[in-house]
């Protein structure tokens, strides 16, 4: 049985790159036109994951492959991506960054094993034809990882955006599907442990049209879903019960209560 539905992992060089307010205005451009996107948060970050889930009007379901082995990850991305028309994935820090020098844990590792195409977010600060070549060394640092598609973030005008999108077509064999410039104003405050909880922010579905608005401005929406439709199948392993696992349902249906407010919210 195979798992064929399409599906993205959005990554970057590091951390502070875009990642999390992209990935927020794909999944509320795409419910704009009416699909269901499945969010997924790499690691154990509950913040992201929360405005993830704001956004998609659905649960965020991290996948942390320190806390889980592989078969457990692939069985949760597949079982909560079933009724979905497309799944995103959004990364951590840098793309390679991991537990070890073998990148154990990693964003790049976590792509491979979901067979997920990699949408790589570049910040191209005073930057053009370096930015090819860096994207270059990606590819051949990980030859396994396909790396679809780049996102250039913070572009200062369009001979910066020009000279560097004709050097990764030329040198590194991928497209270009997005050119965000830099953007004066942000409705999507930080701190230490990065963006905001969108439970303390009075506006957040504002927050959330406006990075929607960013990503139908300055991102090719359909380019993006091709690559995602192109992603390999998953072979569905058939989970059969262990033997002695077998729970005796009883009759009484307990109530069970829990709080959310702003102070707990993460489940």
């Amino acid at each position: 049985m195979l798992f064929t539905q399409p599906r993205i992992t959005i990554g970057a060089l590091k951390g502070g790159s875009g990642k999390t307010i992209l990935s927020l205005g794909l999944i509320a451009a795409w419910r704009e036109k009416g699909h269901r996107i499945a969010p997924f948060k790499k690691g154990p970050d509950f913040i992201d994951a929360g405005w993830l889930t704001l956004a998609a009007a659905r649960p965020c379901h991290n996948l942390d492959p320190f806390m889980m082995n592989n078969e457990q990850i692939v069985q949760s991305f597949i079982s909560h991506s079933g009724d979905a028309d497309l799944s995103l994935i959004e990364g951590n820090r840098g793309l390679f960054d991991g537990l070890d020098v073998e990148g154990r844990c990693s964003t790049a590792e976590l792509a491979k094993l979901l067979k997920t195409p990699v949408i790589l977010i570049v910040d191209v600060t005073m930057a053009t034809r370096t930015v090819a070549a860096v994207i270059k060394g990606c590819q051949a640092f990980d030859p396994d990882l396909t790396v679809a598609g780049i996102i250039l973030n913070r572009v200062a005008g369009s001979r910066q955006e020009a000279l560097i999108t004709n050097a990764i077509e030329k040198y590194c064999g991928t497209i270009v599907v997005g050119s965000v410039p830099k953007l004066q104003d942000t409705v999507f405050p930080e701190r230490h442990m990065g963006l905001v909880p969108y439970q303390e922010r009075e506006h957040a579905e504002k927050a959330i049209s406006w990075a929607r608005e960013t990503v139908e401005k300055h991102l090719q929406l359909d380019a993006i879903w091709r690559i995602a439709s192109e992603a390999e199948d998953i072979e569905i392993k058939i989970q059969t019960q262990t033997p002695g696992t077998t729970v005796k349902q009883g009759n009484d249906s307990p109530q069970i209560g829990f709080i959310r407010d702003k102070a707990f919210w993460f489940y």
